[in-house]
């Protein structure tokens, strides 16, 4: 599990970080608010830990743009407000859940595996995006009514993408999540772009609007507008 935290104080972020790496999680560190809102659009998460006190872009700020764009991430509000009407901003501004410094830290934990575990339990065997369905149990995909004959390889690739629609997905993320490599090699770029391609060939050209888009220098996104 990937955990992004977003937390200015140099101790407390490394305390996170070594906690959770202690319990097994890939933990990301974002030192500011700008810094945490590039790491969530351009990298993918299974939650993440968000102080609201930061320098430049704040974290209620964070939190209202990325879900102004439908980024369904689980997210834990870290704050020294104790207040019940900054609870109640904090939570309708986007929060999947609050907790007040300072906190301990199994208690951190235990709310963490709860939003984890929520996430699961949510997860739906249907994605979507735009006139674009899947069902993942029959592998059966659809274009505005129309199915469409992907090979496993193409389908394994579209699913992820649907998963992790918004964010941009690297070449890497591919190569370790979809091709199961998780040392990438050049050859394996160029087989990833081969895939792109002809995915792109059965979901967007027979159709008026593209949803895979490239990033140049980045990876990939599938999204309705291009980035």
């Amino acid at each position: 599990m990937r955990i992004l935290v977003v937390e200015d104080e140099q101790k407390v972020a490394e305390a996170l970080r070594a906690g959770l790496e202690a319990q097994q999680y890939e933990v990301s560190v974002a030192r500011s608010g700008e810094e945490g809102f590039f790491l969530l659009t351009t990298a993918t998460f299974d939650l993440v830990v968000l102080d609201l006190m930061l320098p430049g872009r704040d974290g209620l700020e964070v939190l209202r743009t990325v879900r102004r764009r439908r980024l369904t991430v689980p997210v834990l509000v870290l704050t020294a407000r104790d207040a019940v009407e900054d609870r109640v901003l904090g939570l309708d501004s986007g929060a999947d859940d609050y907790l007040v410094k300072p906190f301990a830290f199994p208690e951190l934990l235990a709310r963490i595996r709860a939003l984890l575990r929520r996430g699961r339990a949510e997860s739906s065997p249907r994605l979507a995006l735009a006139d674009l369905e899947m069902d993942v149990l029959t592998r059966q995909v659809t274009r505005g009514g129309t199915v469409l004959t992907l090979t496993s390889r193409e389908f394994d690739l579209l699913a992820y993408l649907l998963r992790h629609q918004g964010p941009v997905v690297s070449r890497e993320m591919l190569a370790e999540e979809v091709w199961q490599q998780p040392v990438r090699a050049t050859p394996l770029d160029n087989v990833i772009d081969v895939q792109i391609a002809r995915l792109r060939r059965k979901v967007d050209d027979p159709f008026p609007t593209p949803l895979i888009h490239t990033v140049r220098g980045v990876g990939f996104t599938l999204r309705e507008v291009p980035p």
